[in-house]
């Protein structure tokens, strides 16, 4: 799909391959469907240089001790991929400065309340909802 140029977005990271496909977001789209992305900050440039409208939020752990606490408790990683993660977040995190929010994870119910509060807003952003405005109430626009 990398070759052919099938996807929006795709990457090498720590070892595997990720991408998100242009059609499953063309479908999303065209469905009026929101889409939340989990993609590293290769993904998340690719995006945002190609498409227009994306809001780009960085979820961030309170603190490194803690990121290594989770990356442990999956039992999914080795102790040398864990460590490669660590190390590769301070690059990450410098790269958060140009994402549209930061949510800290420290209290996961909050972490997604601050993410749904930020879906609620996006959507009701002028140039989201002026179309429709303008139709609903037959007000032109004004240039």
């Amino acid at each position: 799909m990398a070759a052919a140029g099938e996807f929006a977005e795709w990457a090498e990271v720590h070892g595997n391959c990720y991408g998100t496909a242009i059609r499953t977001l063309e479908e999303c789209r065209t469905n009026g469907v929101d889409v939340i992305l989990d993609i590293d900050i290769q993904g998340a440039r690719q995006l945002k240089e190609r498409y227009q409208g994306g809001v780009y939020i960085f979820i961030l752990p309170p603190s490194y001790d803690e990121l290594r606490r989770r990356l442990n408790g999956r039992s999914s990683d080795s102790d040398e991929v864990i460590s490669r993660r660590i190390d590769a977040a301070a690059g990450e995190i410098r790269e958060s400065r140009w994402y549209d929010y930061i949510i800290v994870n420290d209290q996961f119910p909050r972490a997604v309340e601050e993410l749904k509060s930020i879906v609620i807003a996006e959507r009701c952003r002028t140039f989201r909802v002026l179309e429709a405005v303008t139709e609903l109430f037959d007000i032109g626009t004004a240039d």
